[in-house]
Order: structure tokens, then sequence, then C-alpha cells
């Protein structure tokens, strides 16, 4: 399943291959020019200093405020308590990890999401902000829930610097997959529900092909998945990379778009 990058520091042992963590497969590089509220989240002195220490993704969703998956704040993930990880950053506008395009901001703190739980990948995301802002039109919106961007079989975008083919060869380049959104059935059929996961539709969503090939893999954790012009989920958790009848499961942004908005001064709309 999906992992974000192992730090140095720590040697991760999933118990089973739905451990959340997922880089793009099948997918083609793209500019982080043109897509500016991509984001890398960093830490050098946990990952090194390849890839500019990137572990997992993120998205800009206000000028000071970035999103991510939970767990990519987690222990496990990070080998510390986050507020001990004191070169915590996210990178904007680098879309080559071996260069030093762009920018590195730091975090100045984050908040989890409280209705994260671990054990189910259910509300997988967190709030981070940043020491310094971002232009206005780096700002990705968020979906609500009756959004066109959640009907089934709308075409998606998922990007990230993850594993590209399954056998951890992670890009140094900002790729993207084009996945199409899937009905719950489908997601409940390939997670109904034993050590593999289990698909919850109040809280998570899922895309990909029905045929496999395209997906976010290990590295890509809390990338964001775009359709419509709006960011509809995060990279949370899955069963290998684009595999058939294995899609991508994200976490629903309309179910925490409350506690996101509320995070950046920008409360939700009233009913959303």
């Amino acid at each position: 399943m999906l992992a974000p990058v192992a730090p140095q520091s720590v040697a991760q042992s999933p118990t089973h291959d739905s451990s959340p963590g997922k880089v793009v497969i099948g997918g083609s590089p793209v500019s982080a020019e043109a897509h500016p509220w991509v984001v890398a989240l960093s830490s050098r002195a946990r990952f090194g200093p390849r890839r500019s220490g990137q572990f997992c993704g993120g998205a800009l969703v206000g000028p000071r405020t970035a999103v991510t998956a939970a767990h990519c704040l987690s222990r496990e993930v990070l080998g510390a308590d986050s507020s001990r990880v004191d070169d915590l950053r996210v990178i904007t506008g680098r879309g080559d990890l071996t260069s030093t395009a762009g920018r590195e901001i730091a975090v100045e703190s984050s908040e989890v999401n409280p209705d994260y739980d671990p054990a189910s990948n259910r509300g997988d995301v967190a709030v981070l902000h940043l020491a310094s802002s971002v232009p206005g039109d780096s700002v990705l919106p968020l979906a609500q829930e009756g959004d066109s961007g959640y009907r089934a079989g709308t075409p998606a975008s998922v990007y990230g610097w993850g594993d590209t083919t399954g056998r951890a060869d992670y890009a140094t380049t900002l790729h993207a997959a084009r996945v199409n959104v899937l009905p719950d059935a489908d997601c409940r059929r390939a997670y109904p529900g034993s050590l593999d996961g289990t698909y919850d539709p109040a809280t998570m969503m899922c895309a990909g092909l029905k045929r496999g090939g395209k997906d976010a893999c290990q590295g890509d954790s809390g990338g964001p998945l775009v359709a419509r012009g709006k960011l509809v989920g995060l990279v949370s958790w899955g069963i290998g990379c684009g595999q058939a009848g294995r899609p991508g499961v994200y976490t629903r942004i309309s179910a925490v778009r409350s506690f996101v908005g509320d995070q950046s001064g920008a409360p939700a709309p009233a009913g959303s």
C-alpha cells in the first residue's frame, strides 16, 4: 500500500499492505509553475538531502496554509513527534527536487484533524501553518459536498514525487496521473473490511482506472487530487500501486472542509 518515504532514522515495517503512504504510477512530468499549489513536504534532518528531503506531498489552500495527510506527521513516519522536527518545510515552485528553484517555507505549526483515526485512516488530514505567505493565485479552492468533482466518472489528476514503478523508484520531478473518480460501490467492493482496509464513503473517496495502471504510490501521501479546478482529495491509502481492482483511496475534502477552513481562517459556508 501507500507509504511516505522512509526516514533515515526509522526502519518502517508496515504490518500489512494497506498502511498509508503513496509516487505517481502511470503519470507524466508536469511543470510546478503551471501547478503552483502543489507542495513537497521536506525535512532534510529526517530524510536526507537528496530530493530536497521530500517525504510527502500537500496543497496550498490559503496564503499561509497548506494541507497534507495527517499520517505524514505521525511518529511512525517522522521518527519523532512533529513538534520536534525543527526543519519541517513546504517547498513551492520546485518541480525538480534536485534543483534550488522555488521557495522553501518553514512550517510554524501544524494541526492534525481531531477526528483522524489512524486505525481506519478516517479523517486523514492535517493543516500546516506557514511562516510566510504565498501569492493568492497559488491557492487551490476546496471542494464542498455536492460539487461536480465528486461525481463518478469525473476526470481528476493526482500529483506527487513518489514511486513511479512500485519498486521504490522515487521521482525527482513532479508527476501527475489522470484518473477517474470511481463510484462508492466500486470502492467498497475493493476494500470491504479486512486487513486490507475498510472504505468509508463519508470520509473517503477513491479514484483510478478500472484496468489499473495509474495511481499514487509510496512518497505521494498527502498529495492533491484535483477535479474541475478544486481540491477534492488527498492521497491517503490503498493496496499496492496501480493494481486493477485496487484503486487509490483519498481523504474526502468535503468531509474535512470545516476543520480546514477553521484552521486557515476562512470558515466553510453554512451547510458545507
